[in-house]
């Protein structure tokens, strides 16, 4: 257990956040309140295409742009690497277009400068965008570590149109990473653990209500939401999982805290196939590990289960490719303990989390099967 120290609490978000379609189109308006020297991080599959286009839209102001193609990993390398391509630019602003390891990145540059950040997914895939925090990777996909900055990007903006034309995977993914929110935020409050703001305060009321919106709006729109989405349009629904995953789930966790859930997702990249896994399909079965170990209703398990098939998220590892073999799962329980069990309110040890995937695993298998 973290329990925190002193009783002052906490709560930090982005300057301003913005969703809707055709937003990214308005670039150019936003990034000019913050300089006219404008260096763009962008993901490699709109890479060639955005460079076009946010070229052309620049060349008819007064600003400047200067793009580079993100090189796959949000790794210590490649920041060292992407800073040093702005080294003779001087930029004034940062952008950050892609997934979530783009927009990470891009943050880890605008700290590197000490300047203002936007970011601008393509994706829903995360909760990454609204942080305070970059995720760091080894060059292989292993997690690494989590590194913190001052501030929350100055700026998000969100185009609900390109969101909604990307593989449903993302968003499908997003909704995973978001399902965590509200159980780790809960598993916090339990052992009165520090958030994330500015190295640990207590949580607000107002972050634990944003926590549990976030699932209440899972449950609500996510199966709506994602057949939408496969038909390729951007309903309510759609617009309302969006905010959930990005925004709310941001919120959420930053000024709440992770827990179980991620810990497992994180000893998941510890595997050759789960460093292939997206965030939050792993974040997704991590769910159902942690609440297994908390002793949680089956009442409330199932639910979770149900919603997770319902959209096609991970319910067992086996769904995500991983043989549960004995060495893979202590991998996963043995690596897992370098995050963030220490925030339930009970000890975590390499044993009792490798018998809790165990747990999960077979309770995903059985409802599964019910479900055929």
């Amino acid at each position: 257990m973290s329990m925190i120290e002193k009783h002052t609490r906490g709560y930090g978000s982005p300057g301003r956040y913005f969703q809707g379609p055709g937003e990214l189109d308005n670039l150019h308006k936003y990034s000019s309140l913050y300089g006219k020297k404008v260096f763009a991080v962008i993901d490699v599959f709109f890479f060639e295409d955005y460079t076009k286009k946010f070229g052309d839209i620049y060349a008819k102001t007064d600003s400047e742009l200067l793009t580079a193609q993100f090189g796959g990993e949000t790794s210590e390398q490649e920041i060292i690497r992407v800073t040093e391509l702005a080294k003779d630019f001087n930029p004034e602003v940062i952008v950050g277009i892609g997934g979530g390891k783009t927009l990470d990145t891009a943050k880890a540059v605008a700290d590197n400068y000490g300047i203002p950040v936007i970011i601008a997914p393509t994706t829903a895939s995360t909760d990454a965008p609204c942080s305070a925090l970059s995720v760091i990777y080894k060059e292989n996909g292993e997690h690494s570590h989590a590194r913190h900055y001052v501030g929350s990007p100055n700026i998000v903006l969100m185009d609900s149109d390109v969101i909604t034309k990307a593989p449903i995977r993302y968003l499908i993914s997003g909704m995973g990473d978001a399902l965590s929110t509200y159980f780790e935020a809960r598993a916090n409050d339990e052992s009165d653990s520090p958030n994330y703001i500015s190295g640990g305060y207590r949580r607000p009321k107002v972050a634990m209500a944003i926590a549990e919106l976030c699932y209440d709006i899972l449950i609500e729109d996510g199966l709506k939401a994602k057949l939408a989405a496969q038909a390729g349009v951007c309903t309510e629904a759609v617009e309302n999982i969006i905010e959930a995953n990005t925004l709310l789930s941001g919120l959420g966790f930053e000024n709440t805290g992770c827990a179980g859930a991620h810990s497992v997702g994180d000893g998941i990249t510890a595997l050759p196939e789960g460093a292939k896994t997206l965030h939050g399909e792993r974040c997704a079965f991590g769910v159902i590990c942690q609440l297994v170990a908390e002793g949680r209703s089956i009442e409330e398990i199932k639910e979770v289960i149900a919603f997770n098939l319902s959209v096609d998220l991970p319910v067992t590892l086996e769904d995500m490719g991983i043989k549960a073999t004995e060495p893979n799962l202590r991998t996963i329980a043995e690596v897992s303990l370098h995050s963030f069990w220490d925030a339930e309110p009970f000890k975590v040890d390499a044993e009792k989390a490798y018998r809790d995937i165990v747990g999960a695993n077979a309770l995903g298998h059985h409802y599964k099967n019910k479900n055929k």
